[in-house]
């Protein structure tokens, strides 16, 4: 049976300026809808699972154009929740050559932000279901989020349901009273994957690495240095996927990553990203990737690893946060074709 990936987190109306204007160069902004969970319930979407969004969203038209959208990709939203409060907002300028992206974000008081653990039926909305993924996003906003959050892990666990967390660690977030690790490490310890970069593991975990990040070299053994911390931290995890990124410029990248088990660390090959179209949601490409992958054969870590950082790699040529591709096109990349020939 294709059991249900449970997503939990905050949609927000995304508000970018046009191609590589500053925001507000001219008086156009281009609406669309995005927010990290979200983006992992869209690509396993397009994967063929069988996904559901859970949310708070205002009882108004960015709320029902919200839950339309999620509709659109085939996502189960039975589940969200109107309530009061506001739809979270986050401002993008894209970055180009050497000027990075920036993003502004307007969300305090939203609908998520506000809402009690106790608003969400836990037991109903697992049923069915195998997996949960959230991100450290959510615990962030706020302590009512946080609240929520972990309510959402321990009910998972009890249902018997695998547990991913990406850390996503957001610095301009983190202001309502508590640190990052404060509560990412209670949050980490129902969890099966454990999603990160080397500086999430540092911010919401609270860990010294010894990783330095230069141009056009990685010290892989400085990253199992930093994994074996994390493992003696949380035995529990049966996987910690590290994502690698080489920025050069804003449109530059070399992408590659790393996926540890209990036994074994695998590496995966290496994408030089020239013209990145949009990096938004790049990582969480990479986290529906291992979702679907580590669901379908959990016996073949490396297979995961590949097929993840394929299809992150192809988000970078999507505009907007959702990675839109299918598995079929995944896999195409995989046996090598990337020349970007038109299909006819």
């Amino acid at each position: 049976m294709n059991k249900t990936i449970v997503c939990f987190g905050e949609i927000m109306l995304r508000l970018k300026s046009p191609g590589f204007e500053r925001l507000l160069q001219s008086p156009l902004l281009e609406a669309t809808y995005g927010g990290g969970e979200a983006n992992v319930a869209v690509s396993l979407a397009y994967f063929g699972k069988r996904t559901a969004y859970v949310t708070a969203l205002p009882d108004n038209a960015l709320g029902d154009g919200a839950l339309r959208e999620l509709q659109k990709h085939g996502i189960d939203v039975s589940n969200c929740i109107r309530s009061c409060g506001r739809m979270g907002l986050y401002f993008l300028e894209g970055g180009s050559m050497q000027r990075a992206s920036t993003v502004l974000y307007d969300r305090e008081g939203s609908s998520i932000a506000r809402a009690c653990a106790q608003d969400f039926e836990w037991k109903a909305i697992f049923q069915n279901a195998s997996w949960l993924h959230l991100t450290g996003i959510t615990p962030a906003i706020s302590q009512a989020a946080a609240d929520s959050s972990l309510e959402a892990v321990k009910q998972a666990k009890k249902a018997g349901l695998k547990v991913s967390i990406d850390l996503n660690y957001r610095k301009k977030l983190w202001n309502y009273g508590k640190t990052a690790p404060e509560v990412m490490t209670e949050l980490v310890a129902y969890a099966d994957l454990l999603i990160a970069n080397e500086e999430d593991i540092q911010k919401s975990l609270g860990m010294t690495s010894p990783v330095q990040v230069e141009s056009g070299q990685l010290d892989i053994d400085s990253y199992k240095t930093l994994l074996t911390q994390v493992r003696e931290k949380f035995p529990q995890l049966e996987w910690i996927a590290v994502s690698l990124r080489e920025s050069f410029s804003a449109d530059e990248n070399n992408w590659s990553g790393l996926l540890s088990t209990k036994s074994t660390l695998y590496q995966s090959k290496k994408y030089e990203l020239r013209d990145i179209v949009d990096r938004v949601g790049g990582g969480d490409a990479f986290s529906a990737g291992l979702i679907k992958s580590l669901i379908e054969k959990p016996e073949d870590p490396q297979a995961a690893l590949d097929f993840a950082l394929a299809a992150s790699a192809l988000k970078h040529t999507i505009s907007g946060d959702f990675n839109l591709v299918t598995e079929a096109e995944v896999k195409s990349l995989l046996q090598g074709d990337s020349s970007g020939r038109v299909q006819r």
